[in-house]
């Protein structure tokens, strides 16, 4: 037993040495290097050690840092203090005579960072790994297949696993080995990927003479290798037109909530309520800004917790005022409400204006919003996208709860249903009517802080979402959030679907068409309500 342990430690100190002697080897070929052909040489060879020792040395040479003495010896020079690239000698710089290697430019660039994630590769940390097979994906080198195929047998974390398969299998296409470019053919046509296809094609080409370069199995795998990516890459489509019309319907969902409210209880045409949105958005500005100058930089991320609160009560204060000072004078005179609600809107905007400037603000995201979940090739769900639409069902169920489960809501109901019955059973209608429009537009709040989530901010944001609020709110039936729900939803998927057939301008020339011609065939919209307005 104690021999075979003897045996085992020898090996390893011998294995050992010979990777620092082909280290130094190659360390010196890159410290006599006069071109950046023998520079990049000289890097193809580092790498090929996987020796993580190196990795400093070639991070200094991407930074110009790496210098090299008469005697051959590489330095790493950072202002005025210099150490030596293998040992833990340290000097001032001046003190030493130091010449430059060949200045490093995009194309030594470009073997430096596969060189660089070949040495990660044995690194510990797994987000190193991650982003050094990332970075070989991208830039598999042509050499580098027994490395690879070793990382991949000691690897434990598989999605760094899968990505050093992948680009194995990169390299394995130009095999002269039928059978490794078959297996590399089978393997990247169960990836999915569509930056394969065109290697795979090349695999289908003709020689000058009208004979096929490939035999006729390898030819047949890459068809099908082929077709399997395009039938991914098909269903990914649809997943990824589902996903983003979901999202948008939630957008347009949020949008509108607060108007169903507002419309189906008193009839209003309010023409402010983009403006609404617009307050909601600002507000979350100014929390976000109140973070960055009075507090310290590791509360940040909690912002937006505190921008929720504050975006719904500036709405709701605002569009009480605006019922109070405004709306209460004209209920049953439409057209007058339309107007009047439209000055209303041109002044919030130019106030707005006037307070933070024309031009757009920018909110940023909390880390915890950055990024996005990789499903597949081409496929990332964005965080804040996944965040809105988990949001929006939570207004919409407090919505519901609101209007099912309390006094208030109770009473909204009542009005909406029968006002002078209402009035008669001792229900003040009036203030019924201040409540629900503050509901209304402080839910427009909320949704100005999901969109500075996904966009800039800007003085007229809730001039894009108004008309699409109306539509949403026509198609789902008056006053029914089941008929928001599900009209915002509706209009989300549908327009998602069309804009990459006809384009975004006529998927909008569509969708406005089919509402035009829905409402004619049933003028209640799809959840039909019994009102104040209808005849029982």
């Amino acid at each position: 037993m104690l021999h075979r342990l003897s045996l085992f430690l020898c090996c390893v100190l011998f294995a050992s040495q010979i990777h620092a002697a082909e280290l130094e080897n190659a360390l010196t070929t890159l410290a006599q290097a006069s071109s950046r052909s023998e520079l990049i040489a000289a890097i193809e060879q580092i790498g090929a050690t996987g020796d993580a020792k190196a990795i400093p040395i070639l991070e200094a040479l991407e930074n110009n840092d790496l210098k090299a003495s008469e005697t051959g010896q590489l330095w790493i020079v950072q202002g005025e203090k210099a150490h030596a690239a293998l040992d833990d000698t340290t000097a001032e710089a001046a003190s030493l005579t130091l010449n430059d290697l060949p200045k490093v430019n995009n194309t030594v660039r470009r073997a430096l960072r596969p060189a660089i994630a070949q040495l990660q590769l044995g690194a510990p940390d797994v987000k190193t790994r991650l982003a050094a097979a990332e970075e070989l994906k991208k830039r598999p080198p042509d050499n580098a297949a027994d490395m690879l195929t070793q990382a991949i047998e000691r690897e434990t974390d598989a999605q760094v696993k899968t990505l050093l398969e992948t680009t194995l299998a990169q390299i394995q296409l130009e095999s002269p080995d039928p059978a490794q470019r078959l297996e590399a053919i089978n393997l990247l046509g169960q990836r999915g990927n569509p930056d394969f296809i065109p290697p795979l094609t090349d695999l289908l080409q003709q020689n000058t003479d009208g004979s096929y370069k490939e035999p006729p199995e390898v030819r047949t795998a890459a068809s099908k290798a082929i077709a399997a990516i395009e039938a991914s890459q098909a269903r990914i489509a649809t997943l990824r037109n589902l996903f983003y019309g979901i999202s948008l319907g939630s957008i347009l969902l949020l949008a509108a909530l607060g108007l169903a409210i507002t419309f189906g209880l008193m009839g209003v045409i309010n023409m402010a309520h983009g403006e609404m949105l617009m307050l909601g958005a600002y507000s979350t500005y100014v929390v976000q800004n109140l973070f960055k100058d009075y507090l310290p930089a590791a509360a940040f991320d909690a912002y937006l917790l505190v921008a929720l609160p504050v975006a719904f009560m500036v709405s709701a204060a605002v569009g009480i005022l605006l019922e109070r000072t405004v709306i209460r004078h004209l209920y049953g005179r439409p057209l007058e409400t339309l107007l009047a609600t439209w000055g209303i809107s041109l002044l919030l905007i130019q106030t707005v204006r006037v307070l933070f400037g024309a031009q757009n603000v920018q909110v940023a995201n909390p880390s915890w919003l950055s990024g996005g979940w990789e499903v597949a090739a081409n496929f990332v769900l964005p965080y804040n996208r996944l965040a809105i639409i988990f949001f929006v069902i939570l207004v919409v169920v407090m919505v519901w709860l609101i209007l099912q489960r309390t006094a208030l809501g109770l009473q909204v109901r009542a009005v909406t249903q029968n006002r002078n019955m209402a009035a008669c059973m001792g229900i003040a209608t009036r203030r019924v009517d201040m409540w629900t429009f503050g509901l209304g537009s402080g839910v427009a709040g909320l949704g100005g802080v999901a969109l500075s989530q996904i966009g800039n901010v800007g003085p007229e944001l809730g001039q894009g979402y108004i008309v699409d609020s109306f539509m949403v709110v026509v198609l789902g039936g008056v006053g029914k959030i089941a008929g928001t729900v599900t009209g915002a939803l509706g209009l989300g998927v549908i327009t998602k679907y069309l804009e990459p057939e006809v384009g975004a301008v006529l998927a909008k020339i569509m969708v406005l068409v089919f509402i035009i011609l829905f409402i004619q065939k049933r003028p209640q919209g799809i959840f039909a309500l019994k009102g104040r307005f209808v005849e029982n």
